[in-house]
This record gives structure tokens, C-alpha cells and sequence, in this order.
């Protein structure tokens, strides 16, 4: 397997006009056998990254290397990685079987007898054995994705690399199969980078997660990490469904004033000592339904999802989002206030949009804890 290194890594288009800078200043390891995920809007650069550690794009600078050895200038046939891309690209003329044997067809010298028992093999392990004499168009979604990942396992090569290609399936086969990504990345142990838009999909499937924006790298962490210590604005906003709750206010000594009479005093002011203002973060499910609260609201929307409720709600002119208890269901129209715990309130500077403060405890050393305690 493979230890990828990314180093000051710049991608730009255009010819001789205006340069569109696609990826810029990257710098990024991914470890041996891990599964790390790319997550970011359209036009991140999230993409265009995966395409520069396959070779598919020619860096403008920076490098990239493979258990240490350059490859920046390697050809994407030199490099050992396999793709899976969004659209699966199977080929609708060859049965199952040949798309799954066609990698070592091409690129081997193997004799028919060893391909088709590698094919059978890799069809075993993805549940495709009846199906290794249909085409593609007899196939339902779920079923070609397994042949464009068995066609890329055949390969058994140091990289996966894989553009979104779960965004086709509707929802419940895309949650069945993000689970049986996770569960095959994990047997065989190969450095997978994932790409996609959809951060609830990036927080489930990653060891760790590289959130992108406007071609630049934000943060890089665990689920836990980039959910509860943001490094900005930005990935505390991306991060998280519903989106956290975003207001600026107003500071007088230890009191932050805001829109809609919002009004609450610090117990610890250290953290905005000398700020005349700044940007409030508390995420939905930390908002709790409280008389007499620091956020006085007007209920619009109660959105019923059968564990849980979404309510939406007004605060002067900034739209609030709360995850409450099924059972409790406000009015259209009814005046409610919230509180909530300092614990879980996210600060802001209002100028660079870097984290003051987010979310205190240690999940981490919780859970570590609890596995000392023998479960």
C-alpha cells in the first residue's frame, strides 16, 4: 500500500488569459491504508486534487509522492492507482466479467484461466457471481457501482481513488453501499482518497476528513474534530445537518448583545476580552426549548422526522434551526425562547472568520476511557 504526500500542490487552467487557480498551496499526507475523504461545495477543488494524485491532470507545481518516491511527473498508467469514477464508466458491450477482467487483460500477461479466477474471486467478495454473464444495461445502479469497484479491486493496486460514486444510487441504496465501501476499504487495506459534496456521507465513511473551499485546504481531522473544533467559519457552517446556527453580536464587558434581543452573559469573558464584536455559532441540537431563555423566537416551521423534530424559527431577522424532542411540536406562529450551554457555544472573529472558541470536552479521551474500562 501507499503513504501519499502532497506538497504545496497547485493546479491552474487557462491558456494565456485569465488563470482559473483550481487548487491552491496544498499540502496534505495520507496515511498508509487510510480512508481519507475530500468534502467541500462544487468548484472546491476537491476534484481536481483526486485527478492530480491520479496523473489525470499535470500539476502547475508542487509535488506529490508515493511512499516517498516522486511521482508528480509520472504518466496515471505509472503511478499503481485504481479510479472509480461517478458515471462508472463500464464499458455496455463487455459482460460483467470482462469489465471486472479487462484491467488484467490489458495491463498483464496472465492466461484466460488465471483472469477469469481472479474475476471469480473479486465477484464473490462484491456478491456479483450470478451476475458475471449480464451487461451493463441489465444491471441496476447498486449493482454496476460493484462492478466499476470490483473492476478497480482486480487491480489490487497501492491507490483507490474514487469521484463520487455513490451520488447516482438514491438514498437508501447509497447508505447500503457507503457501508459496504467502508467494510471493503478495511479488508483489504488499501489508501483510498473519496470525493464528495455530501458531508453527512464524508463524516460516516472517513478515518479522516480534508475540507476544501475555493481550492484551498481548511481543516483536517476526525469526524469528532472537524464537528466539534472548526477552524473557521466555514467548516463549522459546511459541517453539520442541520447547519449550525450563525449570528453576529454585539460585546459590552462579559455581554453579547445580538439581533432579535438576544442577550447572554459569559461566565468566562477571557475569550472575548478587547472585541467589539463577534460571530455566534450554536448548532440545532444544542438549542434547548427553556422558559425565560436567552433566545427569544417566533416558531415558523415544525418539520416532523419521527425521532426527532426540526423546528425553524425567527430571530428578528435571523432564521434559527433547533432539533427538539419528537413529542414536543409548537405552534405555527408561537413565541418560544431557548437556552443553551456555554459548553456548546462556537465563537468567531468577524474579520479573518477564524475559531475563538468551540465546543469544550474530549470525546476522544471519553471513549478512550471507556475502552480502559473493558466495554
Amino acid at each position: 500500500m501507499a503513504k501519499i504526500d502532497i506538497t504545496n500542490l497547485r493546479k491552474e487552467f487557462g491558456d494565456g488569459g485569465e488563470q482559473i487557480v483550481a487548487v491552491d498551496d496544498f499540502n496534505l499526507t495520507i496515511e498508509d491504508g487510510e480512508f481519507l475523504v475530500f468534502v467541500g461545495p462544487s468548484g472546491c477543488g476537491k476534484t481536481t486534487t483526486l485527478r492530480c494524485i491520479a496523473g489525470l491532470e499535470d500539476v502547475t507545481s508542487g509535488s506529490i509522492q508515493f511512499n516517498g518516491e516522486e511521482v508528480t511527473d509520472k504518466r496515471a498508467r505509472e503511478r499503481d492507482v485504481a479510479m472509480v469514477f461517478q458515471n462508472y464508466a463500464l464499458y455496455p458491450h463487455m459482460t460483467v466479467r470482462k469489465n471486472i477482467g479487462f484491467p488484467l487483460r490489458l495491463s498483464t500477461k496472465r492466461s484466460s484461466k488465471e483472469i477469469n479466477t481472479e474475476v471469480e474471486n473479486v465477484a464473490e467478495m462484491l456478491g456479483l457471481e450470478p451476475l458475471l454473464g449480464q451487461k451493463p444495461k441489465e444491471l441496476s445502479g447498486g449493482q454496476q457501482q460493484r462492478v466499476a469497484l470490483g473492476r478497480a479491486i482486480i487491480r489490487d493496486p497501492e491507490v483507490f481513488l474514487m469521484d463520487e460514486p455513490l451520488s447516482n444510487l438514491d438514498a437508501k441504496l447509497r447508505s447500503t453501499m457507503r457501508t459496504e465501501l467502508q467494510e471493503l476499504q478495511q479488508k483489504l487495506g488499501v489508501t483510498t482518497a473519496y470525493v464528495t459534496h455530501d458531508q453527512t456521507e464524508a463524516m460516516a465513511m472517513g478515518d479522516r476528513i480534508a475540507v476544501l473551499n475555493r481550492g484551498e485546504l481548511q481543516q483536517v481531522g476526525t469526524a469528532s474534530e472537524v464537528y466539534r473544533s472548526p477552524t473557521n467559519e466555514f467548516v463549522a457552517g459546511f459541517i453539520g445537518s442541520p447547519s449550525i446556527n450563525l449570528f453576529t453580536v454585539t460585546i459590552e464587558g462579559d455581554t453579547l448583545s445580538g439581533p432579535g434581543g438576544f442577550e447572554y452573559t459569559m461566565s468566562d469573558a477571557s475569550l472575548i476580552k478587547d472585541r467589539d464584536r463577534v460571530r455566534v455559532g450554536i448548532r440545532p441540537e444544542d438549542l434547548n426549548l427553556v422558559v425565560g431563555g436567552s433566545i427569544p423566537s417566533d416558531v415558523s416551521v415544525v418539520e416532523e422526522m419521527g425521532n426527532e423534530n426540526f423546528l425553524y424559527a425567527y430571530m428578528g431577522n435571523i432564521d434559527l434551526t433547533a432539533r427538539i424532542d419528537s413529542q414536543i411540536r409548537p405552534e405555527e406562529g408561537a413565541s418560544v425562547t431557548f437556552g443553551f450551554d456555554e459548553d456548546d457555544l462556537y465563537l468567531f472573529d468577524t474579520e479573518t472568520t477564524e475559531a475563538i472558541k468551540t465546543k469544550t470536552g474530549d470525546v476522544d479521551a471519553n471513549y478512550d476511557q471507556y475502552v480502559q474500562a473493558g466495554r
